[in-house]
């Protein structure tokens, strides 16, 4: 099974590290959406079937309190596992993301196997480990 992913962070760099970590950990991957903010994540949602959405919560015009709110609130999203990737790091901004309904939270900088184990975890799915190529000792 194939997962669809978006990616939402305003920064490029980012979405472009997250993007590459899931690429080469294995796990079965069909299309990879980006957006800069939660408004793009939005209209991505909309016009495209998405399986997991990896977010921030610091970006420009919606932030990710919003954008979860509004995710959870529709019918056609509420059921899509959200993951929040963050520099927040106090635990009542963990645990405010956590009790709207994220599925889980990672604080940058991260590790490629933090984002590979939390995406197994909350997923239910293994990477395919003979494809994977780890960079073990790097943070993002």
């Amino acid at each position: 099974m194939s997962l669809n992913v978006l990616i939402v962070d305003d920064s490029p760099v980012m979405r472009c590290i997250v993007k590459k970590v899931l690429t080469v950990s294995g796990f079965e991957l069909g299309s990879i959406y980006e957006a800069g903010d939660g408004l793009q994540a939005l209209a991505a949602l909309e016009q495209n079937w998405i399986d997991v959405i990896l977010t921030d919560i610091n970006m420009p015009n919606m932030n990710g309190y919003e954008f979860m709110r509004a995710v959870k609130a529709s019918d056609s999203s509420a059921g899509i596992p959200v993951i929040v990737i963050s520099t927040e790091v106090r635990d009542e901004k963990i645990e405010e993301m956590l009790s709207m309904g994220a599925t889980g939270y990672i604080t940058k900088p991260f590790k490629p196997e933090d984002i590979r184990k939390i995406f197994s975890d909350v997923l239910g799915v293994d990477t395919h480990e003979s494809s994977a190529q780890r960079s073990e000792d790097s943070d993002f």
